[in-house]
């Protein structure tokens, strides 16, 4: 479960940096640009809280 949230969470990481560059490049809009970001935030926002700094149990390092 914890991998499926760090893959969506790096999902949301990327959504938000890589249209930044996009656009300076000129490849999208602004607009989208800001639909990629606001999508990329909320996606790292709700699922990176669940799987960083975490304490693991004894039980699940083995």
């Amino acid at each position: 479960m914890q991998l499926i949230l760090k893959i969506i969470s790096y999902i949301g990481l990327l959504l938000t940096v890589v249209p930044a560059f996009l656009v300076f490049s000129g490849v999208i809009e602004l607009s989208f640009h800001k639909t990629l970001m606001l999508i990329g935030t909320l996606l790292w926002f709700f699922t990176a809280p669940f799987w960083m700094n975490r304490q693991r149990h004894p039980e699940e390092s083995i």
